[in-house]
């Protein structure tokens, strides 16, 4: 599956809802959720949520029956988040400090529909890095389930990561097959690009790297 979104249809916000920096405005919201397909009752991880508009929206998507657990690093952004759900109604947001680059999460093994790691990957500085993360999802997915990478395109731009920063789908692809997952899907969202995900491996066999 592949779908394009027109560079002249982007915007550029470099702060979200809240505090700290959100890609949510870079492309047109609503191409990304059409493309996660996010039900009622799901169960979603935003890996590195930043100033939370993904983990907002997600969860109204899933509904009171639903959870989206958001995990950051930064305690403000956390609390700001925290204080946005609520104020929303959304009870179903469950916020979380932790460091997504020293895994394991507070998230149990095996109880996500839905990994989201958006415009997070390109911070890590290592491979071995970036495969915490993706070994870190595989352990926290369903065996059905599934993990949406956003990252920005690899190409000169007047703001965003340095070009030496960013990752091809290519890079991106090829640490997550190294970890168990095989791509099922690519959108070209103008400045970014969303990747989906599938786990590929045994059941339990990522698992025993994390326990």
């Amino acid at each position: 599956m592949t779908q394009t979104l027109k560079n002249g249809q982007c915007r550029h916000h470099s702060k979200g809802r809240g505090q700290g920096p959100s890609s949510y405005w870079v492309q047109e919201p609503k191409l990304v959720f059409d493309v996660l397909d996010i039900r009622p009752g799901q169960h979603i991880l935003d890996m590195g949520c930043g100033a939370g508009d993904y983990t907002l929206e997600a969860a109204r998507l899933t509904g009171p029956w639903g959870q989206v657990t958001a995990v950051d690093h930064w305690p403000p952004i956390v609390d700001s988040l925290k204080t946005a759900a609520k104020a929303a109604g959304l009870s179903q947001v469950q916020c979380l400090t932790a460091d997504i680059t020293k895994p394991p999460m507070p998230v149990k093994q095996s109880s996500m529909d839905l990994c989201m790691a958006f415009t997070v990957l390109h911070i890590f500085g290592t491979e071995n890095s970036r495969k915490s993360l993706f070994l870190e999802a595989a352990r926290v997915l369903k065996p059905k389930g599934r993990l949406a990478v956003m990252e920005c395109k690899k190409e000169e731009m007047s703001f965003g990561p340095p070009i030496h920063m960013r990752l091809s789908p290519e890079e991106v692809e090829a640490v997550a097959v190294g970890c168990g997952f095989r791509k099922t899907g690519y959108t070209d969202l103008g400045y970014n690009y969303l990747v989906m995900f599938s786990l590929s491996r045994t059941p339990g066999a990522t698992h025993k790297q994390q326990p």
